[in-house]
């Protein structure tokens, strides 16, 4: 009787441990502001690499902007020009493709990785000489991404540079690393945990959602999920693992 009730115990506490799967429609529309976030994953049938990154906006700069594709990969622009009043921290490239590297990121740090890796840095070291936004009082983190596929292999990190609960003079940085991801599974990190003011950055581990096989109702699926008044714009690519080939989808509210 005791070992049964020991044996219960332990795959009570198996199941603590591991992480549950969120439904990242439910995730979405339940978060009125999480500001930027990136999705990182593989599809059910275990063929594609699956991307997708997002910008939200609370002020009339932040919404005045659009994705434009830019070589392999894209750049966002002020959709009228004549009202941007700050360019700085708007306007990046939040994607760009080095080799059979695809960098996502929510600020020009997608620079410094692609600069950084492509002199032989990790994507950790890459991003030593940067930290966390100097928007006080705010201190946005700055969320990164890596996919990498080769010879029908694809793996992929996360990172995340922040300020040590809202005190600037230290930063926090977290790197998670996912080796061979499982067929189906992703992992999602935003900027901020919730409206507010100052807004609390994103606490924890990337969150593991499910992923899509089909790519435009995941695409449709994420767009109608953000809140309607703050999104600004959605990316997503699906890259096929064996031959490198991607499609991308762009959705802006400003047109």
């Amino acid at each position: 009787m005791k070992r049964k009730k020991l044996r219960n115990d332990y795959h009570r506490n198996q199941r603590r441990i591991f992480m549950e799967m969120l439904s990242i429609e439910k995730e979405l529309q339940g978060n009125a502001y999480p500001g930027r976030g990136i999705i990182i994953g593989k599809t059910p049938d275990g063929t594609k690499a699956v991307t997708a990154y997002f910008i939200m906006g609370r002020s009339e700069n932040s919404r005045n902007r659009v994705f434009v594709e830019e070589g392999e990969g894209i750049r966002t622009q002020a959709f009228d020009p004549s009202k941007l009043t700050d360019p700085s921290l708007i306007i990046y490239a939040p994607v760009r493709v080095l080799g059979n590297k695809t960098i996502v990121t929510n600020g020009d740090q997608t620079d410094t990785i692609y600069e950084g890796m492509d002199k032989q840095l990790t994507f950790e070291q890459s991003l030593r000489s940067r930290e966390f936004e100097p928007d006080a009082p705010n201190y946005t983190p700055r969320i990164s991404g890596i996919m990498h596929i080769e010879n029908g292999t694809y793996n992929y990190a996360m990172s995340i540079l922040k300020s040590n609960n809202g005190n600037p003079d230290a930063c926090n940085r977290y790197t998670f690393a996912y080796e061979n991801p499982v067929a189906g599974e992703g992992h999602f990190i935003h900027t901020y945990k919730c409206d507010g003011n100052p807004l609390p950055s994103f606490e924890g581990e990337p969150k593991l959602d499910g992923i899509l096989d089909d790519m435009e109702a995941f695409t449709e699926m994420l767009w109608n999920s953000l809140n309607e008044d703050n999104k600004v714009s959605l990316f997503v690519r699906y890259i096929d693992i064996a031959t490198g080939n991607y499609e991308t989808k762009i959705v802006n509210k400003n047109k």
